[in-house]
């Protein structure tokens, strides 16, 4: 995913999944399209605005109604509306030809029946598995079971630092462990900055930093059955020492944990703040008025030595997957278009656009996938980086955890202390919401 997703409340999901059948794109009237010649397109927001989205996808839309004779008609969606948009169209049928989902969302929505498995004969038609990274492939649906998705934009996470404030500190690199992120994030915390932004209210942000952590102490918060493990004591761990970020080692400004929606880039593109970790930032900060010479890249921090796999993993790996609901009334149009979509032409130019990697290999080896910022995050997918758990209630289990993350977030913004019982009880809620489910 490009823009953090913000998720649809538990009681939405549990409903919309509990009743889904496997119902696509319907007739016209409800968004799908019943003629050859059309086809519906909900696209994720991946620019600063839907409407910079507008302006970036039309010519590529015209491009395609040039090579096929296919209209596609766009709607741009919002990420605090599009797990909820699409659940709604799983169970009433009145969705899009062909969508973009969060690729953690991937597993739940399969689970629905409503995708269209991208079999070998499937995958024939936009010309083979084998043009894909196989570690994108990887979060596009169960493991064992045919993707429900294709990988469209590959991301990973990194640390973004500001040049000047670093500078000004007389910082001489970025953090690379936890350890050192404290200590330089207190230096940067003074005359009404921070050190590190957050988003305390945006509930997939906070998985994807809690995941990440819970590796690195050598947890799951799932076992091999996938039952929940949530109160597990390094699981406990990994949450309090991101909350402790705010909490304890006060780098992060309280006011961030009502943040939900990229108000951290803002800050940081702003000079409020001197650290973020994100997900290919350049295109948004470029246009929030910042030089790519304003900031630098680095790994995210681990809690020692160097990233790498195990306990030294930095990033979950993030991205947009597209996806076709199975029922649409023009599947081989829709088909024609992923195919579009995941061209090695289209790939170089849309993830050049948006910032993103390529999940297409042959669409990797242009220059401008070379340059520093996009070198750290190709390596980090290449070497650091895992999947969140590839369970059926996935998007359940960001509503659950990254809520207790955000009830912590709050507490601490209060000014309390956030102790080891004030996280497990937390958890142990979010645990029993799953179980209930």
């Amino acid at each position: 995913m490009r823009k953090i997703r913000i998720v649809a409340s538990g009681a939405a999901v549990v409903s919309l999944l509990a009743g889904a059948t496997a119902c696509g794109g319907g007739e016209s009237t409800g968004g799908g399209s019943s003629s050859p010649k059309t086809l519906t397109y909900w696209a994720s927001n991946q620019g600063p605005s839907l409407e910079a989205d507008k302006k970036i996808l039309t010519p590529e839309l015209k491009k395609f109604e040039k090579q096929t004779g296919i209209k596609v008609k766009l709607e741009v969606v919002p990420w605090s509306d599009l797990l909820t948009r699409i659940l709604t169209a799983t169970t009433s049928g009145q969705g899009p030809d062909v969508l973009n989902i969060g690729n953690t969302w991937s597993s739940s929505l399969q689970a629905t029946g409503a995708l269209l498995p991208w079999d070998d004969a499937n995958f024939a038609k936009v010309g083979g598995r084998d043009r894909f990274v196989e570690s994108a492939l990887g979060s596009a649906g169960a493991e064992g079971k045919d993707p429900a998705a294709l990988p469209l934009y590959s991301m990973a996470y990194a640390l973004y630092y500001n040049k000047a404030m670093f500078k000004e500190a007389g910082i001489e690199k970025p953090p690379a462990t936890w350890d050192e992120m404290a200590e330089i994030g207190k230096k940067l915390s003074k005359n009404g900055k921070w050190g590190l932004g957050a988003e305390g209210s945006n509930l997939s942000n906070n998985i994807h930093q809690v995941f990440v952590l819970a590796k690195q102490h050598g947890a799951d918060f799932f076992d091999s059955s996938g039952k929940p493990k949530f109160t597990d004591d390094k699981v406990v761990a990994a949450v309090k020492q991101y909350v402790d970020m705010m909490a304890k080692d006060k780098i992060v400004a309280p006011g961030n944990a009502e943040y939900s929606q990229n108000q951290s880039l803002s800050d940081f593109s702003k000079g409020k703040t001197a650290m973020v970790l994100w997900q290919a930032a350049a295109t948004t900060f470029k246009s929030q008025g910042m030089k790519d010479s304003d900031w630098g890249v680095a790994p995210v921090p681990v809690q020692s030595g160097t990233p790498g796999q195990g306990q030294q993993l930095n990033s979950m790996v993030a991205g947009i997957n597209i996806a076709v609901f199975k029922n649409s009334k023009n599947l081989d149009g829709a088909t024609q278009f992923v195919k579009f979509m995941t061209s090695d032409e289209e790939q170089r130019l849309l993830c050049k656009t948006y910032g993103s990697i390529p999940p297409v290999k042959a669409a990797q080896d242009d220059e401008a996938f070379k340059r520093p910022e996009l070198e750290v995050l190709k390596n980090t997918l290449a070497t650091s980086a895992a999947a969140l758990p590839q369970v059926t209630n996935e998007s359940q289990f960001e509503t659950a955890v990254g809520t207790a993350v955000k009830s912590l977030f709050a507490k601490a913004a209060g000014g309390a202390a956030i102790t080891t019982a004030d996280v497990k009880a937390e958890l142990t809620k979010a645990e029993q919401q799953m179980a209930s489910q």
